[in-house]
């Protein structure tokens, strides 16, 4: 016969080492975003721009909610070619520095090498526009370097539905461990006895929020 407990669970498990620890913690990742410029928004056709928001939005609060090493990097904005980062996500990252490439591939730019190594993370979570191209790319550059790239699918997207899960393919023959945004946040916040549960719950009611106003269903489920 089982026995049902009768007393409440309020408090958390114990903590595991958070710089040890093989799931991702905000001590032990970092996280990169690429290319999120409006010349590469007009190019996606995978998935809308609110779509994507949806997750890189969240990605840019968990960064800063959870003091998250970050790094973000444009593309031919130097040269003319493109504007900085858009606004949506620059906001939710106040005092960032933009690193500017004339390369599609982040990680062959010295300026963003040195960013990721200053870090002293070897987890990376990385998002980019587009999925098959900047995102893909240093994906497989640094999983052969010995980093762990956890590349953030809904916060991602590519010229079609085709190449932006032809990418993922790639990236997952090769090592990478995709996630998404909201799965992350859980992953971070890990227990929502923690005195520190605020954060994600504040950032996960935003979400559904943001994706309500969007026309989607959702609602309030963590107040």
């Amino acid at each position: 016969m089982t026995t049902v407990p009768t007393s409440k669970k309020i408090n958390p498990e114990p903590i595991r080492d958070p710089d040890s620890d093989h799931l991702l913690t905000p001590q032990n990742c970092a996280i990169a975003f690429i290319d999120y410029q409006e010349g590469q928004y007009a190019t996606v056709g995978s998935a809308s721009r609110e779509e994507i928001n949806l997750g890189v939005v969240t990605l840019a609060q968990l960064a800063r909610a959870y003091e998250i090493p970050t790094v973000v990097t444009t593309v031919a904005v130097g040269m003319g070619v493109h504007k900085p980062t858009v606004d949506e996500i620059t906001r939710e990252l106040p005092g960032i520095t933009e690193i500017d490439r004339t390369g599609v591939n982040s990680w062959e730019d010295a300026d963003f090498r040195a960013a990721i190594v200053a870090t002293g993370r070897k987890k990376i979570v990385m998002a980019g526009l587009w999925t098959e191209v900047c995102l893909a790319f240093p994906t497989l550059d640094m999983l052969l370097e010995g980093y762990e790239i956890y590349p953030v699918i809904d916060a991602a997207g590519g010229v079609s539905a085709v190449t932006h899960h032809a990418a993922i393919d790639r990236m997952l023959q090769a090592g990478a461990q995709p996630i998404t945004s909201l799965a992350f946040g859980c992953e971070l916040m890990r227990n929502w006895a923690r005195s520190d549960a605020d954060r994600y719950r504040t950032i996960i009611n935003d979400y559904f929020r943001r994706k309500r106003e969007a026309g989607q269903s959702a609602g309030d489920l963590f107040s």
